[in-house]
């Protein structure tokens, strides 16, 4: 989706930035995991094809993707965006006739990141830019039966269980956000700013395999 292609969203631990061709070669590598395979529901794809995903979300009109980076390493300067990288979220507005419905996904990829709230504030921050930016009223979201720690923290913003698919091995749950709901969520991410993704560009290039040269918001 092209409309956050230029924009950071600053949480508290963690900062949203644009899926853009730069993140592809970690992104590949975390998705040679069986884990996180079984656990997204992903088939393993090739470096080319990651691309071409990636093209394909920022290109979208019905796709919305962040890559989640570790803020605090990210501003400090010492360390590369790629070396910052934890995860991702992503929403998909699932229904033509019906542009307030939205399918949103999760993913803290660096184990060590996991359990320590990281999960919570980007779905959070997810949702608060969903509703505010892109006018989603109802979120749905598909987890695999024993990923039951994002069971329960969805359970816990109160999505409501809808359906569970043995064949799928897959709980959906559901949420409308009602006006106690938003104003909820606004109070709650009032702390979230907005920034220009490309005023926080490092390096003046990155090398991607096979040896093509890019400048920083090439994507």
């Amino acid at each position: 989706m092209r409309l956050n292609a230029d924009l950071v969203l600053w949480g508290r631990a963690a900062a949203l930035v644009p899926y853009t061709a730069r993140h592809v070669p970690r992104y590949h590598q975390w998705m040679k995991s069986e884990e996180l395979q079984k656990l997204t529901a992903s088939e393993p794809l090739t470096l080319e094809q990651e691309y071409q995903m990636q093209r394909s979300w920022r290109e979208d009109a019905d796709k919305c993707t962040f890559i989640v980076l570790d803020k605090l390493r990210w501003v400090s300067g010492l360390c590369t965006e790629e070396d910052c990288m934890v995860g991702d979220v992503n929403v998909f507005l699932t229904d033509p006739e019906d542009p307030t419905m939205a399918e949103i996904e999760i993913m803290i990829a660096e184990p060590s990141y996991r359990g320590k709230g990281f999960g919570k504030e980007v779905t959070m921050m997810m949702m608060y830019y969903g509703v505010t930016k892109l006018g989603i009223t109802k979120f749905q979201v598909k987890i695999n039966l024993e990923n039951t720690i994002s069971i329960a923290m969805f359970r816990n913003f109160h999505f409501e269980e809808v359906s569970v698919s043995e064949v799928f091995q897959e709980v959906t749950l559901w949420l409308l956000v009602d006006d106690c709901r938003r104003r909820w969520l606004l109070e709650q991410m009032n702390h979230v700013e907005e920034d220009r993704y490309s005023q926080w560009q490092r390096n003046s290039g990155w090398r991607e395999p096979h040896g093509e040269i890019h400048q920083p918001f090439d994507s």
